[in-house]
Order: C-alpha cells, then structure tokens, then sequence
C-alpha cells in the first residue's frame, strides 16, 4: 500500500521535526501474525502519530461520519480504515476486523471507544472480543502530548508486553471485562512510565 507508506513517511518525519515525537518499545510489537494495538485516545492527531511510530502498519476503523468528509474520507480509506456506526450496527465493523487479523494483519483500537480528553469515559469490551474472535493478542500502547500540536511541545509513544485472551474456547462475558481491565491497566501504566497523567 504505496499512499500509506508515503503517509508514514510524513506523519513520522513531521511528528520528530515538530514535536520530537519519538517511540518505545518496538521490540514488544511482534512483525507478523494478528496483532491488536490498543491505546488511549485524547487528540484527532492519534491514530496517525501511533501509526506513523509503530513498526508495522495498522488498519484503524473510524467513525463512519469521517467517510463522508470531502477529501479526508478518500484518504483514510485509502491509507486502511474502516468504517463503524458508533450509533448504531457495529456488526460490518467488527466483521471486517476479523477479517484483517485472520489474515494476519494488525488493527488498531481505541478502547475507549473516541477521544477520551476529560478521562470520564469507560472502556467497552470491544477490545477483548476483538481478541478473542480473531485469535489475536494484544499489545497495550500509550500516547501522550497529543493534547497539544505546539511546535516543540514533546511527544511520546510507548508500546507494552503482548496479552493474550485465551483462544481455546468462546470467552465468556466475564472474561472479557477482565480482559479488558487488564489492557486498560497496562495502558496507564505505559502511559505514566513515558509521562502521561493518570
């Protein structure tokens, strides 16, 4: 995917010119295989910067209202997203998801579930149902001084050890909110070691 390598090339370039953006904890990220990547969400700019600093390319679903922005819904598209009805079916979402990580790809989530700026909201279990549909684990990220896109304003990406949800059986709904928990408490934790607020 050419656009998205040129994206990555941008985004990556700009974020170290501009923000010192720099990234930890590549080598917890395995190079192939299904893979999750979920992170904490405050700023429009984080799916682009996780992208552009992670060591393989993610496929994110995006609200599906960005699909129909002139331009902006093109170029998404055409770099990897998806769309999801946040309002509504999230079922076409959720299937495509599948799809990628059976056939070995990585997607990307915020399991917030959109910008979670004031920290209030709670964290769905898409996530962890996520995991265990397409067999995947997942690798716990955090991002922090996103908040702000002031020129030397620094940013930092971290990535965690790899967790898994046991694929043997159909998780029950218990183990899914544990599950989720437990990426949720990796996240903070990522997020404190790089210098985030808790």
């Amino acid at each position: 995917m050419i656009l998205y390598d040129i994206a990555w090339v941008l985004i990556h370039g700009t974020g170290r010119l501009l923000w010192a953006a720099e990234a930890t904890g590549w080598e917890n990220v395995p190079r192939t295989g299904p893979l999750i990547i979920a992170c904490n969400h405050v700023s429009n700019i984080d799916p682009p910067m996780l992208g552009a600093f992670a060591p393989r390319r993610i496929a994110y679903m995006a609200k599906k209202e960005l699909f129909e922005i002139p331009v902006l819904g093109p170029a998404i598209r055409a770099v990897g997203a998806y769309p999801v009805d946040r309002q509504g079916n999230a079922s076409s979402a959720i299937k495509r998801s599948v799809e990628i990580l059976r056939a070995g790809g990585c997607v990307g989530i915020f399991p917030e579930g959109g910008r979670n700026v004031h920290g209030d909201k709670q964290p769905q279990t898409g996530v962890a149902l996520l995991a265990s549909l397409g067999k995947a684990p997942v690798v716990p990220a955090a991002i922090v001084g996103t908040e702000r896109l002031t020129p030397g304003h620094k940013m930092k990406v971290a990535f965690g050890t790899p967790l898994a949800l046991s694929t043997e059986r159909k998780a029950t709904r218990e183990e899914l909110s544990k599950f989720t928990d437990d990426v949720m408490g990796a996240i903070e934790s990522l997020k404190r070691t790089i210098g985030g607020n808790s």
